[in-house]
């Protein structure tokens, strides 16, 4: 990575508030500590970035331009080949996009420094957002980065492409992982629960209780025996064999008594609610789900999550990588968004033929779609006016 002279650097007196974001956390009321560390390993934070974040990198990013009624790809661009294929040295566009997508689902933020020589883009630098102070004095935003060795940088904005999730101040992304951290605690004290309940037996804790006083040589062996034949998953449900007039009474809930499952099921609704994941996409459905609901949830997902992430990135590429002169000859970043449908033949396949029997695609194009060669003959460049919009297909009324 290249940094100008200009920038000027400092030595970090301490590294104590960088140790603290990487590794501390606000406790919550369940009384577990939660940061991004731990939140990811509650499997529905997990699911729900994994689902951002491939959904931002599994469609292809185009750069391309408007020339006259057409719109074509940019290829002759510099930044075609970042977005699309290769954006630094070590990364696929895939591999970074997806980065993203991640930073902002679960930090709210996301920075990469911006290597240009003169205006040409030479790559992009991404930083782990906990390394980044973002300052906003006086209607100008600035970063400050701090590096491995402790050393502190500042950058100017046009050096930094910032892309935010939802923000209540309009310059720095809100935390989803800080927000939701009660939700995300909860669900960890259930499945920390669940586990202790398995561990023990499916009745886990009771007492125990004989006629007389036991000498500490006999409370040693009635544990050791306990320990033995009573706890663990292997010995749930086996009968018990008592003698000095013993009696086992059970005091603990079992897991449905305690309706752990349920609440664990809420607990994944809840954290899908912060994400704006729709929960079948975690692989979570009730008994009232059928193959048409979800395919429309499916659908939804599209629509109303990914959709929105497309629509910010694009215009976060517009603002933050292309110059005021390519806005002037019409260039603009497109998420190819049919490439969702990559993979469902079926689905491509009435997608396509409706372009088509609809007008909207020639034959040459939509066979573009599917990586195949054009035809030759001059119909595969006409359009195909629907009969009913017109009339027959010679245009007669």
């Amino acid at each position: 990575m290249l940094f100008t002279d200009a920038f000027s650097s400092q030595k970090s007196s301490s590294t104590y508030e960088l140790f603290k974001e990487i590794y501390g956390g606000k406790q919550t009321s369940s009384g577990k500590n939660i940061n991004i560390n731990t939140a990811i390993d509650v499997s529905t934070v997990f699911a729900c970035c994994r689902l951002i974040g491939d959904g931002i990198a599994q469609v292809p990013l185009k750069l391309m331009r408007e020339v006259g009624n057409e719109r074509l790809p940019a290829k002759d661009h510099p930044l075609y080949e970042k977005l699309a294929l290769r954006p630094n040295r070590w990364q696929t566009s895939f591999e970074y996009r997806e980065l993203i997508g991640w930073h902002v689902s679960l930090m709210g933020n996301h920075y990469s420094f911006i290597n240009r020589i003169g205006n040409k883009i030479i790559e992009l630098y991404p930083f782990q957002p906990h390394m980044v102070k973002v300052d906003f004095e006086s209607g100008v935003l600035s970063y400050v980065v701090t590096g491995d060795d402790g050393t502190k940088q500042r950058f100017p904005a046009k050096t930094i492409w910032h892309v935010r999730g939802p923000s209540l101040n309009g310059w720095y992304g809100l935390e989803a992982v800080k927000h939701a951290r009660e939700a995300i605690g909860l669900a960890m004290s259930l499945e920390d629960t669940a586990a202790r309940l398995h561990k023990n037996g499916a009745k886990p804790s009771g007492v125990y209780s004989v006629d007389g006083k036991l000498s500490p040589d006999q409370y040693k062996g009635l544990r050791s025996w306990i320990d033995e034949y009573l706890s663990g998953p292997d010995n749930a449900g086996r009968p018990l064999i008592l003698d000095m007039a013993a009696k086992w009474t059970s005091t603990q809930m079992s897991g449905i008594d305690a309706q752990s499952l349920e609440q664990r099921r809420f607990q994944i609704e809840e954290i899908c609610r912060y994400y704006k994941i729709f929960p079948i996409m975690v692989g979570h459905s009730d008994k009232a789900t059928t193959y048409a609901s979800s395919e429309n949830m499916f659908l939804a997902h599209l629509v109303h999550t990914l959709a929105a992430w497309y629509e910010k990135s694009e215009q976060s590429i517009n603002v933050n990588l292309l110059t005021d002169k390519d806005r002037r000859e019409a260039y603009y970043a497109n998420f190819v968004e049919e490439g969702m449908l990559r993979g469902s033949s079926i689905d491509t396949k009435e997608t396509l033929l409706g372009y088509l029997n609809g007008g909207a695609m020639t034959a040459n194009e939509v066979r573009s779609k599917l990586d195949l060669n054009p035809m030759t003959d001059e119909l595969s460049d006409k359009l195909r006016i629907p009969a009913n919009i017109v009339g027959d297909i010679q245009g007669t009324p």
